[in-house]
């Protein structure tokens, strides 16, 4: 017995569709209370975009075009690190049935095998008790029983109970899963479908969708500088310039203070010979003049945000109901962020960023979404910055994928550390060195995140109730409240050291203007007078505050 081309089409199918009926489950399986259990949801959306090019081929399509097009459709639309994973495995089946008309039992061991292989190389740390785990001891399996049969029917019995077993045991290698009593929700995923597929080689019918395939299906929404600011401006110009000090150079904060005085979005950078300054304001005259009494100035930028917004309106909903078509490359350096809130939009367009992908926590951008964003940057040298930890594998996938510019993914997990190798970035400098000093300056900053629980549950020997305000330090569960302020005080004590200056407290689209302002004064009266504090409207979802801490 052999496999055609018709039967892994169908199989492919089938399998997609058992993903997408059970997502849910899959994403209840997440084991961090916050909000960002869509393993399932990412994984389902991977596969599913695979479907329209599956459901065109002919029943004499042969199996090695029906891999190709699946894996080529899964790798561009890859969402989280679970999807660029099974992407993976699904190329190591393209790889394997290469140029076949048909497939055996052992042309799928060989095909998963490679699959494997490309998943765990994608990995810097590959962790046990995953669906890598889950996939390479299937794949094992396979390899085993390729030498006793010819039947792909068999074979497939021997992957899905093997996916089975090992999937069972993730608990055991992750204390994680055994404490919350569940297991890997990667593997689940996998799993899941793979049993789909197994239906159809069996001889079954194709598992159908329980739901319109097209009612999660997003066109990307790419904008530019312009593109991304809103409407409702407060103040016209933004205006730029570096401050070269000169002698007996006031403190840079009397700047700062008077700059925020007649406007916002106020940052100003100091070291021993340079004043960055960056503000939105009525009149850039006057903080020219201001800033010349620090100093001479260069580089000096101003822009009338309104005009801009006013021209590029139309172009922004056109990108939104079509794919963003690609821009010659014509400058040195250009830059593509992924974050969403229009506040952050406009903090990282206001630095520099050309190109913004919106998504972030429960929102992943596929690869192909971020493909386009670094189509539609008129760049040789594009930077990616994915400011969330499930972005950076499916924006890794893209530097393969686009072959007339250079791409950089530097591995930002936060938004502030986004905002912090923006800001470490100098054109004088060239891409290597620019590589090296914007990854520095990540580390250089501490990121705090106030969010809420989804669901009862214990996590590192905190026991948490649906609803409870969740304060992360850098990524992890610090603190657990009944109340986001006073999770942002304790937050923000405890991300401070000895040498910390700075702070910026970004506020999400939940939190009203007072309460925020509210937060600022507290902070203000708790914590050390030589801090400088900032507070900024972010307008992010998911995230009452994002805390920066340089």
């Amino acid at each position: 017995m052999i496999i055609s081309g018709k039967i892994l089409r169908d199989a492919v199918i089938s399998g997609a569709n058992n993903i997408v009926n059970n997502k849910s489950m899959v994403d209840e399986l997440n084991v961090f209370p916050v909000p960002d259990g869509d393993t399932g949801t990412n994984m389902s959306m991977t596969i599913k975009n695979a479907m329209p090019e599956l459901k065109m081929m002919n029943d004499d399509v042969t199996v090695g075009a029906v891999a190709e097009a699946a894996a080529s459709a899964m790798l561009r639309g890859a969402r989280g690190n679970s999807g660029v994973i099974l992407s993976l495995l699904f190329r190591g089946l393209s790889k394997g049935l290469n140029g076949k008309t048909s497939a055996t039992a052992q042309d799928i061991a060989k095909s998963l095998g490679l699959g494997v292989a490309a998943a765990y190389k994608s990995v810097m740390k590959p962790t046990e008790g995953t669906i890598l785990t889950v996939a390479r001891e299937a794949s094992e399996a396979a390899e085993k029983t390729a030498a006793e049969t010819d039947d792909p029917a068999k074979m497939f019995k021997t992957i899905t109970e093997a996916a089975k077993t090992a999937l069972d045991k993730t608990p055991e290698l992750l204390p994680v899963l055994k404490k919350a009593g569940v297991v890997d929700a990667g593997g689940m995923g996998f799993y899941v479908i793979l049993c789909g597929m197994r239906q159809v080689v069996e001889g079954g019918e194709i598992i159908q969708s329980n739901e319109d395939v097209r009612s999660e299906v997003k066109e990307p929404v790419i904008t530019n500088a312009a593109g991304s600011v809103q409407a409702d401006i407060e103040f016209t110009y933004c205006t730029e310039f570096i401050v070269q000090k000169k002698a007996g150079c006031k403190d840079s904060n009397l700047l700062r203070a008077y700059l925020e005085s007649i406007g916002d979005c106020v940052v100003v950078v100091d070291d021993d010979d340079i004043i960055k300054v960056h503000v939105h304001t009525e009149h850039p005259g006057k903080a020219i003049e201001q800033g010349l009494l620090f100093g001479s100035l260069v580089n000096l930028k101003i822009e009338n945000m309104k005009e801009q917004h006013k021209n590029q309106e139309k172009k922004v909903e056109m990108a939104k109901k079509k794919k963003a078509q690609p821009v010659k490359p014509e400058k040195q350096f250009g830059f593509v962020s992924v974050v969403n809130g229009a506040g952050l939009e406009a903090i990282f367009t206001d630095l520099g960023v050309d190109s913004i992908v919106r998504g972030g926590q429960t929102s992943n951008p596929s690869t192909e979404d971020i493909i386009e964003a670094i189509l539609a940057t008129p760049a040789k040298n594009v930077f990616v910055l994915p400011n969330n930890k499930n972005i950076i594998m499916a924006a890794e996938q893209a530097v393969k994928l686009v072959t007339d510019r250079k791409v950089i993914v530097l591995q930002s997990r936060t938004v502030p550390q986004g905002i912090s190798a923006m800001i470490a970035f100098d054109s004088s400098c060239d891409v290597s060195e620019n590589s090296v000093n914007m990854t520095a300056a990540l580390d250089n900053v501490g990121t705090g995140s106030i969010t809420f629980a989804v669901r009862d549950s214990e996590f590192d020997d905190k026991k948490i109730k649906q609803g409870d305000i969740l304060a992360m330090e850098n990524g992890k569960l610090a603190i657990v409240e009944r109340d986001v302020t006073k999770a942002l005080v304790k937050i923000t004590k405890k991300l401070l050291k000895s040498d910390s200056s700075y702070v910026t407290i970004i506020y999400g689209s939940d939190v009203t203007d007072d309460a925020a302002q509210e937060a600022y004064e507290l902070l203000k009266s708790k914590l050390d007078s030589d801090l400088e504090i900032v507070l900024v409207n972010g307008g992010q979802p998911i995230y009452y505050y994002i805390v920066s801490v340089e």
